[in-house]
């Protein structure tokens, strides 16, 4: 076989396999968001386990691959909702050290998602002794993955909810309305148009406060 010939193939079959990932992502990313918008409470456990396992089948393959270790984190975060509090911990303990390895691998994986999942364990965790909450740390987070990702609709929609609930509803208001704005992506239309929607009623909550919180500021001068 020529030199050529040979190199053609190996390049051929890498991008193979990336068009592969590629896909099982999308499905992924597809499945993971019917079943957080669309599904049942009652039917989301067993659904988010059986996401689970076929990343698990899939990360054994591609043991390596960054945006699979950040979605196992991202099951395994969102099913943590429908577990008891002990096994919860448990939980979201083992999605942030996903996370961390995830961004070791490649601190720009799925565009800052991993920075912006991580960021928000950070400042959702309950704090020390009992989790590793820490609002400084969740902070840094986010800033990072705006950083990296700018006009993301997640990296804004969390730190606007970051910053709303630590009663910044002015600040949070400029990042609701990028995340309201900025364009759904094709790989991830169905979360993004969901997210989108969010951001809108967060915006919608944030401006009201700022209005409340100008008039408890007004009236307060005649207490």
């Amino acid at each position: 076989m020529k030199k050529t010939t040979f190199v053609a193939l190996l390049l051929l079959s890498a991008q193979c396999f990336a068009d592969n990932i590629k896909v099982s992502l999308q499905d992924i990313e597809t499945e993971w968001a019917t079943i957080y918008y669309n599904t049942p409470k009652s039917k989301q456990s067993p659904a988010y386990h059986q996401l689970l396992n076929k990343l698990m089948v899939l990360s054994e393959q591609h043991p390596n691959d960054a945006d699979l270790i950040f979605w196992q984190a991202v099951v395994k975060a969102t099913n943590a909702d429908h577990q008891d509090a002990l096994t919860a911990l448990d939980a979201i303990k083992e999605a942030r050290s996903l996370l961390i390895k995830a961004i070791q691998i490649n601190p720009e994986t799925m565009n800052g998602s991993a920075y912006v999942t991580l960021g928000t364990l950070y400042y959702m965790a309950p704090k020390w002794p009992i989790s590793f909450g820490d609002d400084k740390t969740a902070q840094e987070m986010l800033e990072t993955a705006l950083q990296i990702n700018p006009n993301g609709i997640d990296s804004n929609y969390f730190y606007g909810d970051f910053l709303l609930s630590h009663d910044k509803a002015a600040e949070a208001i400029k990042y609701f309305e990028k995340a309201a704005t900025s364009p759904a992506r094709n790989d991830q239309l169905y979360a993004d148009k969901q997210l989108k929607a969010e951001a809108n009623l967060a915006l919608k909550s944030a401006k009201e406060r700022k209005i409340n919180s100008s008039k408890g500021l007004f009236l307060s001068l005649f207490n």
